[in-house]
């Protein structure tokens, strides 16, 4: 198993998502448009060169290993959050078509996003990766989207269901999808959960994922 795993964010940054970092040494971060992630090479690099990839009041998240951080730097405690992957084919539930989204979707995506989840997302978070979705009547139900990628391996996010389409089996539908389309490319499929999020750790488990590891969630913010 790969030990970019332990540290999602830097392998994203220095890799598939190169495009997107800002660095300066061993940091990186996303641009805040595109999602609120920073990283560090190692728990020991200089946390000086996270001033020069955050802005003085921005928000962010790492997502793995962080820095003892310098006094003009405000932090939380780190969590746990199960890190867990898929690693045979799941099996798809029948339900209705699913669609890829494009750039004409993508308000129906951040409406969706709004109303059920927004903690993570951003405006143009629907840039990291492949989106899909389940319209039903004309209206987005459901979707699914991939976010941290480097070789090998590829993060599923914003799993998202419309409550109104709640108890139809949607969620799982598109998750057997991208999952088996992304094993079916010769990588790993892998997913981040709050322990906390009984009910859709549960899910994730009944499906075929399994717990790989607690991975550290950080919040802080650069005061300036």
């Amino acid at each position: 198993m790969s030990l970019s795993l332990d540290n999602p964010v830097w392998a994203s940054l220095a890799s598939l998502h190169a495009g997107f970092a800002r660095r300066s040494g061993a940091a990186a971060s996303y641009p805040p448009q595109v999602a609120p992630f920073v990283a560090v090479e190692t728990p020991d690099a200089d946390a000086a060169a996270l001033d020069a990839v955050v802005e003085p009041g921005e928000n962010v998240l790492f997502v793995g290993p962080s820095p003892q951080l310098p006094s003009h730097w405000q932090a939380g405690e780190a969590v746990a959050i199960a890190q867990m992957v898929c690693e045979r084919p799941l099996q798809m539930p029948d339900g209705p078509a699913i669609t890829a989204l494009g750039d004409a979707d993508t308000a129906d995506v951040l409406d969706l996003i709004a109303r059920v989840y927004p903690h993570y997302f951003r405006p143009r978070t629907v840039e990291m990766g492949r989106y899909f979705g389940i319209r039903i009547g004309g209206r987005l139900a459901a979707i699914i989207g991939e976010r941290m990628g480097f070789p090998g391996h590829r993060e599923l996010s914003a799993i998202c269901t419309d409550p109104a389409f709640l108890g139809r089996g949607l969620a799982r539908r598109l998750m057997a999808h991208l999952a088996n389309d992304i094993l079916a490319s010769q990588a790993l499929p892998f997913l981040h959960v709050s322990h906390q999020n009984a009910r859709a750790k549960a899910l994730y488990e009944h499906m075929g994922f399994r717990f790989r590891a607690d991975i550290p969630l950080r919040e802080a913010r650069r005061t300036g």
